[in-house]
């Protein structure tokens, strides 16, 4: 399941923590491997995607480092962070839910871009990787539709820099949980290795082809269950 996820969110330029969340809340994981697992699994499935989309000239400096910037330092503190187990199940039921939307609501990305605002990018950035390294949700879920209701990007330019903003913050979040919690997933390499064999595809659709509607929409559907799912056994 882990793989089919890295798939669908790596071809809309996403790490897929959200989906990796949700797939392990379904079967029933520790909230204590929930975080790490998820932040680690990011960090390879990003990395790939933001090689693909930068090779193939989308990204855009300008607008990421900003953003990048108020970020970093918030995941690394929402990373260090570890709520009660039920607390945390709120958190990231809640989490996932409000991801869930982006899958439903298409934003038109045909409008002329606008150029970006230092108000607005600085707390977007601060507030997402608070909440990125608190959960384990790589934030570009939040970003993403941002940044096109924003006019600040086009579709493909915006994968992008979701896949960076996942990767930095994924990165700051983990160092912060790591410097803070004795927990460690075991096995997580098999977890990471799934997840690359589904980037893989993903990615080069993102290059390609943007996933259908339709997937994206049955993604939406397994984080709703899930998100429901962690609210009713907190």
């Amino acid at each position: 399941m882990v793989g089919g996820m890295a798939t669908l969110y790596s071809s809309v330029g996403h790490g897929g923590a959200s989906g990796y969340l949700a797939a392990m809340a379904l079967f029933g994981l520790a909230p204590d491997v929930m975080k790490p697992a998820a932040l680690t699994m990011n960090l390879f499935v990003a990395s790939l995607v933001l090689f693909r989309l930068y090779r193939a000239d989308y990204f855009s400096w300008r607008i990421f480092i900003p953003i990048a910037l108020a970020s970093m330092p918030m995941a690394f503190w929402g990373g260090t962070l570890t709520p009660e187990v039920s607390t945390y199940q709120y958190i990231v039921g809640v989490a996932l839910l409000l991801a869930a939307i982006h899958f439903f609501i298409r934003v038109n990305n045909e409008r002329d871009c606008v150029e970006p605002r230092l108000w607005v990018s600085v707390p977007v950035g601060a507030i997402l990787g608070f909440v990125s390294g608190l959960t384990g949700v790589g934030g570009g879920i939040y970003l993403s539709p941002l940044l096109l209701w924003l006019r600040w990007t086009k579709m493909r330019t915006n994968a992008a820099i979701a896949a960076a903003f996942i990767l930095v913050n994924s990165a700051a979040g983990l160092a912060g949980h790591i410097m803070t919690a004795n927990t460690w997933p075991s096995d997580v390499e098999w977890y990471v290795l799934a997840a690359l064999l589904g980037a893989v595809v993903g990615a080069e659709l993102a290059v390609r082809r943007l996933a259908p509607p339709l997937l994206r929409q049955l993604l939406g559907v397994v984080l709703v269950v899930a998100g429901v799912k962690m609210l009713l056994t907190a």
